[in-house]
């Protein structure tokens, strides 16, 4: 659960994209926009450099004011608004019911631009000196290809992080989230029809919400060296109720020089 899933940021297949940030920063609050590069093709590694086809821009108003008195909190504001050669689930759709494409197609439509936008809310909240909540609400109009993260329409998470200092280790921290990913009626009904993404696509589908639940320890080793340890369990995975549950370990290793 590392970011809002609903909220389809600009970039390429590595995560990575380029353009131009500007921030005005107050004493509480702060208001910020980017104005960034999208990939040629949905989650490509090439970027369209001609604006006038395709770029993003990024909006995100940061209150840095919460719920209770002597302790830290953050709201944020965020919206997106995608302009690339993405498709229409609705148009592959009705193509695929007029016998013009075998499946549905989201790829089989001229050189075109449209929008696809969203918005996303964010929270973080410190209850105690050693313990932080957190919670995140994203949403797109669906209607629109999947382009540039991954495939998700609406997602909300909550989740908590715990600090070290409360077991003697300053350094460490602990975490658990559980975040619930959906699909809009248009993107469900074209994935259902035999349709794919550039994610998902399993010839058919058995709709259900993707629930996710993760949780983590981080051991600070040495200096700038820590080891994390991780473990999700996914209900439907790519909403998908025939598939899963899906147990997933993980490690990193993070070193600060």
């Amino acid at each position: 659960v590392d970011n809002n899933g609903g909220y389809d940021y600009a970039a390429d297949t590595r995560g990575y994209t380029v353009g131009i940030i500007l921030d005005y920063e107050d004493r509480i609050w702060g208001l910020r926009y980017a104005g960034v590069l999208m990939p040629r093709v949905a989650n490509g590694i090439d970027y369209q450099w001609n604006i006038t086809r395709a770029h993003a821009d990024n909006f995100e108003f940061e209150l840095r004011r919460g719920f209770l008195p002597k302790r830290d909190a953050v709201i944020r504001l965020l919206s997106y608004f995608n302009y690339a050669n993405m498709g229409d689930y609705r148009t592959a759709i009705r193509q695929f019911e007029a016998g013009i494409t075998p499946v549905p197609d989201i790829t089989a439509h001229p050189l075109q631009q449209t929008l696809k936008y969203g918005f996303g809310v964010n929270l973080e909240q410190g209850l105690t000196k050693w313990l932080t909540a957190f919670g995140r609400f994203g949403w797109n109009e669906g209607r629109h290809e999947s382009f540039a993260y991954t495939e998700v329409n609406q997602s909300v998470s909550l989740g908590a992080v715990a600090h070290g200092k409360i077991w003697r280790r300053s350094l460490d921290r602990a975490g658990f989230a559980f975040t619930s990913n959906a699909l809009s009626a248009d993107h469900r009904l074209y994935l259902e029809l035999g349709g794919h993404g550039f994610l998902l696509g399993d010839g058919r589908l058995n709709y259900g919400r993707e629930k996710i639940v993760e949780a983590f320890y981080t051991f600070h080793l040495y200096r700038g060296i820590f080891w994390s340890f991780d473990l999700q369990h996914i209900n439907n995975p790519g909403y998908n109720r025939d598939r899963g549950p899906v147990l997933v370990p993980g490690v990193r290793l993070h070193l600060e020089l």
